[in-house]
């Protein structure tokens, strides 16, 4: 059971980090508590400072509450803004700060905090916030330019209403950790395959597989805020991201799906590619236009689709590939062999292998994993899957 202050772990992906969040005057500082709490849910620590302007928007009980810790805005002899950071988070950023900050002026503990990040390489993260007006004064252009020049990351939202509004907390806790864990060893270029396939019958009708997508975003989120750089290729989705990745396509016909793979691997060059769309195995040989609903009964010729995973793993040349094998009504050692066909057939590194009757079963594994060793480990949900399947990218 989670506390009054606590919250829900989604992540291990800043667990151990040590987060400053610099509140500044803005409006958008209400969004702080969302953030702080994020952030948390991704195992930070996180320590909260704030200009006296932000205090006069939110209170800093508030802000306590959100990140279960004191909150800094006053000048104390501890001077715990010179203290280590794994990263520093400036949200809201004005305009105001980002100059002072760019001129090196320290007139408050948030200012410190900036300039001695600075002169220790701690990742440095703004997120402006203003009305357009201002964000189209060539000099904010010109200032933004300067931060990023120096180092520091920017995220920014697109305009509404009127306003350069502070993204999601989500979208900004996930860009972070993936600035933050981009430094670590063996970050990989990985493209992903996911959600269903989907070929037309007539003008009106088609032919789909059941897929969801939630696995395959699910991954891609995760490898994402692991510091990963991830290209996702997705196919027809009930499920979406929790934020926009960076890097997405969408093809939802196998063969649009397939050529717009193969130009992945060139224009990508991926070090690892994940192949958890469902894809067609047997589309309509012939197209025409809408069929008479007044029709008794039709007849549908189904002409066998090229295989994806050969075709993907030849043009990309050397790679980590990981399937997906989904089947029914199959007992445990048919599927390992489904699993393990698949592995020798196209030279696979690894299967991830399911039954449809246990993915909605709390009760059942989510899936089992096989590798080209023939070893096979039971993969009990879809937060294990996610780390598992991280776990082989690191190596």
């Amino acid at each position: 059971m989670v506390g009054d202050t606590g919250v829900s772990q989604l992540s291990n992906s800043l667990a151990g980090r040590k987060v400053l969040l610099a509140v500044t005057g803005g409006i958008a500082a209400v969004e702080s508590i969302k953030l702080c709490r994020e952030l948390r849910r991704h195992g930070a620590y996180v320590s909260p400072m704030m200009t006296n302007e932000a205090t006069k928007v939110i209170t800093p009980l508030a802000l306590s509450w959100g990140s279960n810790s004191d909150i800094i805005s006053n000048w104390d002899s501890s001077m715990s803004q010179l203290d280590d950071y794994d990263g520093i988070i400036v949200a809201p950023a004005t305009r105001n700060t980002i100059s002072k900050h760019l001129n090196g002026i320290i007139d408050s503990p948030v200012m410190m905090a900036l300039s001695a990040a600075r002169g220790k390489n701690t990742p440095l993260i703004f997120v402006p916030s203003m009305h357009s007006d201002l964000f189209d004064d060539p000099v904010t252009s010109e200032i933004l330019s300067q931060l990023s020049a120096e180092g520091s990351h920017v995220i920014i939202d697109h305009e509404k209403e009127g306003k350069r509004k502070q993204p999601s907390h989500i979208r900004i806790v996930a860009e972070f950790s993936n600035i933050l864990n981009s430094d670590l060893p063996n970050r990989k270029r990985i493209a992903i395959t996911l959600g269903s396939n989907l070929a037309p019958i007539d003008d009106v009708r088609s032919i789909i597989n059941h897929s969801t997508g939630t696995t395959g975003w699910s991954i891609s989120e995760y490898l994402y805020r692991m510091g990963h750089d991830v290209f996702c290729l997705a196919g027809r989705t009930s499920y979406y991201p929790n934020f926009n990745l960076p890097k997405v396509m969408y093809a939802e016909h196998p063969i649009e799906m397939l050529e717009e793979a193969i130009n992945i691997s060139s224009s990508f060059s991926p070090e690892v590619w994940i192949f958890s769309a469902a894809v067609l195995d047997y589309i309509p040989d012939s197209f025409q236009s809408k069929i008479p609903s007044s029709k008794e009964g039709i007849q549908i010729n189904m002409a066998p689709t090229q295989k994806h995973i050969p075709m993907i793993l030849k043009a990309t040349g050397q790679c980590y590939s990981i399937g997906f094998k989904l089947e029914s009504n199959v007992d445990l050692e048919q599927l390992l062999e489904k699993a393990s066909l698949q592995i020798s057939r196209y030279s696979m590194d690894a299967v991830v292998a399911n039954r449809l009757e246990d993915l909605n079963n709390p009760d059942s594994p989510r899936a089992w994993l096989l590798d080209s060793n023939g070893k096979s480990s039971q993969i009990p949900n879809l937060t294990s899957l996610c780390e598992i399947i991280e776990s082989l990218m690191a190596n």
